[in-house]
């Protein structure tokens, strides 16, 4: 019976999406799996969403808590600290949920008990909520630690994790101003099994105030989540394997820069990756391509 089933705690932290709002918590309501709690923080919002999610509070329908603005890493980091459930999961307040994701994978992490992670893929929307993309990058399942040092393949709003993982290992760091989902992953991908499963449990929404298209901003907090789960897991890996990774991601960022025309800034990262690697193929197959393109 569904009232045996775990409950899910949905946690959505929101800042100003008024326009977007009521369609995130409808897709939640939409779904065929019925024991949730929607925690929703506000951060601080100076437009209409408390009017809006008001007869939602009423009904109860909605947790709803407003805080001074401290950023969404916070926002979700107060809702987890009075989440109830037993499986938790994210969505942004910009975004969907896509039908069948709650019950699809609460009935994979019952039939699997050793799993504690799952996620799937996101279909891209636009502002008017029209598919503009399905293509997903390449993701991965199992202790994926090493694909995660190369690049966050897990899709924070198609998640779906045991709220235990939390308890034992930490919530969102406030720290990292952009990228702290990646360094949550990253950290969590240490300790617990991943599982991908090749479905759109989401539609993310591309819009062009997100803070996530500053790909600069973006690159320094990885490069700090990549020192910190070094610092943490040191014997993770040997220390070759730690000077490619490195080596990778700073030809990666040499990379972006190149496509922005910063040539100085490009030399400066290959620099770092030679620094760290100067024999590593995938950094001299770069430089060739850039030395051939002059």
């Amino acid at each position: 019976m569904e009232s045996k089933s775990p409950k899910v705690s949905v946690i959505i932290p929101t800042y100003n999406r008024a326009e977007f709002i009521l369609e995130a918590i409808h897709s939640v309501f939409a779904q065929d799996y019925t024991n949730i709690e929607i925690i929703i923080i506000d951060d601080g919002s100076t437009d209409e969403t408390a009017e809006l999610l008001a007869p939602y509070i009423e009904q109860g329908k909605v947790l709803y808590r407003y805080q001074e603005n401290q950023r969404q890493c916070v926002a979700r980091n107060n809702a987890m600290s009075i989440a109830t459930g037993e499986l938790w999961c994210f969505l942004d307040s910009d975004n969907r949920w896509l039908p069948g994701k709650l019950k699809t994978q609460v009935t994979y992490m019952q039939t699997n008990p050793s799993v504690d992670i799952v996620y799937g893929d996101n279909q891209l929307i636009d502002d008017e909520g029209k598919i503009t993309s399905q293509k997903n990058m390449r993701r991965h399942s199992g202790r994926i630690y090493p694909e995660m040092l190369r690049d966050n393949c897990v899709s924070m709003n198609t998640v779906m994790a045991r709220a235990e993982c939390f308890k034992r290992h930490g919530t969102f760091d406030p720290s990292f101003k952009v990228a702290d989902d990646y360094e949550l992953w990253l950290r969590l991908s240490a300790h617990y099994e991943f599982i991908y499963l090749p479905i759109f449990f989401a539609q993310y929404r591309v819009m062009e105030d997100q803070i996530s298209s500053d790909k600069e901003r973006r690159f320094l907090s990885n490069e700090r989540a990549l020192m910190k789960f070094q610092q943490q897991n040191p014997n993770l890996l040997r220390q070759s394997e730690w000077d490619a990774v490195f080596a990778f991601f700073y030809t990666r960022w040499a990379r972006v820069r190149y496509v922005k025309s910063d040539v100085s800034g490009m030399k400066q990262m290959l620099n770092k990756a030679l620094h760290y690697q100067w024999h590593n193929k995938y950094v001299w197959r770069a430089i060739l391509k850039w030395l051939l393109r002059r």
